[in-house]
């Protein structure tokens, strides 16, 4: 006897997929937050300089992916763009800022980076702007 027919499985994962994005979206927020208050404050700004970007433009690309990335992501638009973004903060986060660091400096980033691939994998799910956009470009294309 089969308890799991493929709708219901379906119905389940997105369900899943909402919440986990709403989640990792709102957690990576509270990172995201106090960096763009540190953008906005107009002080001296003492942030990673990446590529030799320096640290403002480094400070408003992090902002970028974990604040407005952050919020994509909670919304389900333009989801797997956002999480190209966030990923990358993550490996630059991980292996490179944090790369000499021990393994628990390094274990959130690792636990984000592995939830943002998840996430590209599997995509936003029925219950995303994402989805609605599709839904209303396929109707409209018969």
């Amino acid at each position: 006897m089969n308890y799991f027919n493929s709708n219901s499985n379906s119905v389940f994962r997105d369900i899943i997929l909402l919440i986990v994005r709403v989640f990792i979206g709102f957690a990576m927020l509270s990172h995201g937050f106090p960096k763009l208050q540190m953008l906005l404050e107009g002080d001296k700004i003492d942030f990673f300089n990446f590529l030799g970007l320096g640290p403002q433009i480094t400070l408003i690309l992090t902002v970028f992916a974990e604040f407005v990335c952050s919020i994509f992501l909670i919304l389900g638009l333009f989801t797997r763009i956002s999480l190209g973004f966030l990923i990358f903060t993550m490996i630059i986060a991980v292996f490179i800022v944090h790369g000499a660091d021990p393994f628990e400096k390094q274990e959130i980033g690792l636990i984000y980076l592995s939830i943002y691939l998840l996430l590209m994998a599997f995509g936003a799910g029925k219950f995303s702007v994402d989805y609605m956009i599709e839904k209303r470009k396929r109707a409209s294309d018969w």
